[in-house]
């Protein structure tokens, strides 16, 4: 029975982010003019809720296609295979096994929030925010077309309205907005609470993906510091690429540190320059983190807290303290709870609390 097969195992999904589908084939044909019967299919795997079992009958000279579709649910690192075929009969006294491909690991990205405004506070840079300023120089950031005057550089000539207005049109160029975006995600375990999905810990690393990919589409340089088993740090860069290292970092990102969000962001504030925004996100309900979080804003430094409210993902200790001390501090803050839609909270024009567990 174990005999004669040929496997043929293709694995279509090596990345995938949570709520999108992980696929697969494997293919057995078996060479015997016997059939095959009560065979079992054991497709190892680490992966939660993969169907990883199921049991087959070959007919003589016959083929099956196995083609599984698991959702991902958790971000993290995963593996599949080898595929191991065991052989029975009808009784179960007698098994033999055989082993089939290799191992192949799989990384599920967090859920990443479709974030349409975020409320910083301008870090005064020429060009950023309600600061747009003329450029002498080309910039990747067209600021207006007018008429040519001479002296005007060719590269300078806008073709399309040039044609159109049967006169010759140029561009403007805006100074590139250069103030960075540092975003802090605080894993010491003393704090983080909830299970699985519905932890602080998952959507702490949702938030951190939507605001990357935010900045990164509005042509900012986004870095990310966290510190779990050890110190992680991705330093502020722009584009697409950058942004897939930011979601690998994510990914693997465990609430099992032992920093607080006070000491991560005394480690990483001498890498803050005047023009950056330093980005807090944590369920911290110690006020020490707020304390060295308004050091850094009296240095010129801008900051924003997001707060994740632990009682309302099962914990113990409310952040009514946390929020005194922002609102006393002048700090620009964001409250989520456990059900609350990200999108919206994050694209409100004015922070709101979000003390509800209903999402609303």
């Amino acid at each position: 029975m174990i005999n004669s097969l040929d496997v043929e195992i293709v694995r279509e999904t090596q990345r995938a982010t949570q709520g999108q589908s992980i696929r697969g084939r494997i293919t057995l044909r078996s060479s015997s003019i016997l059939p095959k019967i009560w065979l079992e299919l054991s497709d190892q795997s680490t992966i939660p809720s993969h169907t990883s079992k199921r049991a087959i009958t070959l007919p003589s000279r016959g083929t099956t296609v196995w083609s599984y579709n698991t959702k991902a649910l958790l971000r993290g690192l995963y593996t599949l295979g080898p595929l191991t075929v065991t052989a029975t009969d009808p009784f179960g006294f007698f098994k033999f096994s055989k082993t089939f491909g290799s191992e192949s690991t799989l990384l599920i990205y967090p859920y990443t929030p479709e974030i349409n405004y975020f409320n910083t506070p301008s870090s005064n840079l020429p060009g950023e925010g309600h600061f747009r300023k003329r450029s002498h120089n080309i910039t990747p950031n067209i600021f207006g077309l007018r008429d040519y005057i001479p002296g005007d550089a060719f590269n300078r000539i806008h073709w399309p309205s040039t044609a159109r207005k049967g006169r010759t049109i140029v561009k403007e160029f805006e100074i590139d907005p250069s103030s960075e975006i540092c975003l802090l995600l605080d894993l010491d375990k003393t704090h983080h609470t909830g299970f699985n999905l519905n932890s602080t810990e998952e959507i702490s690393a949702q938030i951190c993906a939507g605001l990357a990919r935010y900045f990164i589409q509005t042509n900012r340089s986004v870095g990310l510091a966290f510190f779990d088993s050890s110190i992680k740090v991705d330093k502020p860069e722009k584009g697409n690429s950058h942004f897939t290292r930011i979601l690998e970092s994510l990914a693997l990102a465990k609430a099992i540190g032992s920093v607080t969000m006070e000491q991560l962001i005394l480690d990483q504030s001498p890498k803050f320059g005047r023009h950056s925004t330093v980005i807090a996100i944590t369920p911290s309900t110690n006020t020490q983190w707020i304390t060295e979080l308004r050091g850094l804003n009296n240095r010129g430094i801008q900051v924003t807290a997001i707060t994740l409210n632990g009682e309302s993902f099962g914990g113990f200790i409310n952040s009514d303290n946390v929020y005194k001390s922002l609102e006393q501090n002048g700090i620009l803050h964001y409250d989520i709870a456990a059900g609350t839609d990200l999108t919206n909270a994050l694209s409100r024009k004015i922070p709101h609390k979000f003390k509800s567990t209903t999402g609303d």
